[in-house]
């Protein structure tokens, strides 16, 4: 299953860029390239929402990589735990952004 995130921003260029770099660092990591598709953005209210949709390929490269880490969260299903660990991996980054699993 593909995971996809709706991404919100108040701050949509810097904190693109700083998404971008941390996909980029990950991918790295797990050895992958091209692994994640980003959509166009719309603005709504001060705020702009775009969605992030992860490649199996790095998707799985990231499970792997950081099986340990996942299993520490206390959560009912694979894709709550990736969720919750691509949000914390964000926030660490310095990303200010909020992150939607969408089903």
């Amino acid at each position: 299953m593909n995971i996809v995130f709706e991404i919100s921003t108040s701050n949509y260029l810097d904190n693109l860029l700083l998404v971008k770099k941390s996909l980029s660092h990950i991918e790295t990591l797990v050895n992958i390239s091209n692994g994640y598709l980003l959509s166009e953005p719309t603005s709504k209210f001060g705020w702009t929402f775009f969605k992030l949709s992860f490649k199996p390929n790095l998707q799985h490269g990231i499970e792997q990589k950081f099986a340990d880490m996942l299993d520490k969260y206390k959560l009912n299903n694979q894709s709550q735990k990736f969720s919750k660990f691509m949000i914390d991996y964000f926030e660490s980054k310095g990303c200010k952004i909020k992150v939607k699993l969408l089903d």
